[in-house]
């Protein structure tokens, strides 16, 4: 049965790069144009902080090559989510739910979480993010003379991935507001995805203690980029450091998955409160 999940999963994927290559195909000009707007979008917002730490030879414990890489982690951080997450609002669930959209999920012959694990994917328009993360990260890497080993190139991975865990463990726990009151609560996701990311971009070294400990749990703003980066340049003392990526994901994706079934039973009794009778949001 896993082995069929999966390969749904896999043809759900290839379905939705289709239709995503479709647009560039039938509008290549405004594909493009919506590629290299991202890229730009994104290289112009990490420049502040590189500048920074150009003109200071630094920030905190990190060199300007060391800010360079973290930015470069950011930034792939953030690609990747638009990668998988991107599209009709798929990672950004309170927009979905406020605007009553779910009912129009429920009624597909696809499991609710198999349609959210694979129709934001935008390999093609939303690869723009992503592609400028990579090449940043490659160009740190090579600045710091970095020994790319295959346990390296791993843990990069890994963390990674617990960092899209943790983006929508957060956009979904905020995002069940939005059974209760989907006016109000309709861009809760992407206030605290917006969040997460604007703040990843600074380092956290010189805060105090306590302050740097709620940006590393309470708003895991560290955990997309500055604390892994220091794991991945050894500047950590070690303990549960290297693990903390992994324990914030776990717990803000089990948070998440409590509250979005009891907003889910709420959904089924209630169902949305934004339809006019000719079936548009009011």
């Amino acid at each position: 049965m896993a082995v069929e999940h999966i390969k749904r999963a896999f043809r759900l994927l290839a379905l939705y790069a289709r239709m995503d290559a479709a647009w560039l195909l039938r509008d290549t000009r405004n594909c493009i144009l919506a590629v290299v707007s991202d890229l730009v979008s994104n290289l112009a917002s990490i420049s502040s902080v590189f500048l920074l730490s150009q003109r200071f030879a630094g920030v905190g414990a990190l060199s300007s090559d060391e800010i360079l890489l973290m930015l470069g982690y950011s930034s792939t951080l953030s690609g990747l989510f638009q990668l998988f997450f991107g599209g009709g609002n798929a990672g950004y669930i309170s927009r979905r739910v406020g605007r009553g959209q779910l009912d129009h999920m429920l009624i597909q012959p696809l499991p609710l979480s198999a349609q959210l694990l694979t129709e934001g994917f935008l390999p093609v328009s939303g690869s723009g993010v992503f592609v400028s993360g990579i090449a940043v990260v490659a160009i740190a890497a090579v600045r710091l003379n970095l020994a790319l080993t295959f346990g390296w190139v791993l843990l990069l991975l890994c963390y990674l991935v617990c960092g899209v865990a943790i983006v929508l463990g957060y956009s979904f726990l905020a995002g069940s507001t939005a059974f209760y009151r989907p006016k109000g609560g309709e861009e809760l996701s992407s206030v605290a995805i917006d969040a997460l990311f604007a703040l990843s971009i600074y380092p956290l070294s010189g805060l105090p203690a306590l302050l740097r400990g709620a940006l590393l749990t309470v708003l895991p703003t560290g955990i997309m980029a500055w604390l892994p980066t220091c794991i991945l340049l050894n500047k950590t003392e070690g303990g549960i450091l290297p693990l903390l990526p992994a324990l914030v994901a776990v717990t803000l994706c089990g948070l998440a998955y409590i509250f979005f079934s009891k907003g889910l039973k709420h959904y089924a009794k209630t169902g949305s409160s934004r339809y006019r009778s000719v079936g548009h949001r009011s």
